[in-house]
């Protein structure tokens, strides 16, 4: 999957995390990940840590577009978190679960972190708002893929500020551009003009080939 996108997204908890969540803003990330699934989808793989929140509003998107869920979607998450798997993941076979280690919820998310690093090469990581584990991911994406495009999307404030700081700046438009579709389109580069197929396997392997065309 040499085009896949790795994405890094949460919510920050005010009580967890509260200099995170002064600067977050719930609806941009809201948006986002939305804005997120709705230009890849179909098009491009999407691999992430599960989260509870997002996992079911990417599969109604995935519902809505008629693209398969399981084929297009790959949900990392660590047994450590059994008791917290949404109700989605048991209806497909689309999720990776790597080892709780000895009950060690950090060593535990290493571990699934290093999995998803080194079983996938990636083409681009977004980062959305998030807390403490967006820039753990930020760091250790950098580590195992470090020639993959990294997208902080900073206007969602929280984490992915901190992510921005450590690699020393980004683009103005990831703090000022709330049009996210056309933000992920310009930097994924992802045309406007690609299909969206049901399954990977269908896809053509030619970027041009995918285009659509009038008439047809």
């Amino acid at each position: 999957m040499t085009e896949a996108i790795f994405l890094s997204a949460g919510v920050p908890d005010p009580k967890r995390g509260p200099a995170y969540a002064e600067t977050a803003d719930i609806v941009a990330i809201t948006s986002a990940v939305s804005a997120l699934a709705y230009v890849t989808l179909g098009r491009r793989p999407l691999v992430w840590g599960g989260h509870p929140a997002i996992t079911p509003m990417i599969l109604v998107m995935c519902e809505d577009m008629s693209v398969d869920y399981a084929e297009w979607v790959t949900l990392y998450q660590s047994e450590v978190f059994k008791e917290e798997f949404p109700e989605d993941n048991k209806r497909f076979q689309n999720v990776v679960l790597t080892a709780n280690v000895r009950g060690d919820r950090e060593a535990s998310l290493s571990l699934m972190r290093e999995r998803m690093f080194t079983e996938t090469q990636f083409r681009a990581a977004v980062f959305i708002g998030g807390m403490g584990g967006v820039v753990a991911e930020y760091e250790m994406f950098r580590k195992f893929q470090p020639d993959a495009r990294v997208i902080p999307v900073t206007s969602t404030g929280g984490a992915s500020l901190e992510v921005a700081k450590i690699m020393g700046g980004v683009p103005s438009d990831f703090q000022f551009n709330r049009d996210y579709v056309a933000l992920f389109h310009e930097h994924l580069d992802i045309s406007v003009k690609e299909e969206r197929y049901r399954v990977p396997a269908e896809q053509p392997t030619a970027v041009e080939e995918r285009y659509w065309r009038r008439g047809n």
